[in-house]
């Protein structure tokens, strides 16, 4: 048996706490990136809308990787 410091090994409860800030920062860019680009160059809201999207599943799929690696150790 291998017995970890606590350096060597992050807390998986660090981890869980952070996601939803990089969720949150992720789409509030994303989303703050489609408003600029609807504000430059449409009068819609169609950069906003995709771009919220495109950030939503980003995030999603981040959320289900980091979760894959933390179950893996």
């Amino acid at each position: 048996m291998e017995n970890k410091s606590p350096k060597q090994s992050p807390n998986k409860w660090v981890v869980f706490m952070n996601i939803p800030f990089q969720m949150g920062i992720i789409i509030f860019a994303f989303t703050y990136l489609g408003i600029w680009l609807d504000e430059k160059y449409t009068d819609s809201s169609i950069f906003t809308i995709v771009l919220s999207l495109l950030s939503v599943f980003i995030a999603l799929f981040n959320v289900i990787r980091q979760v894959k690696n933390i179950n893996k150790e």
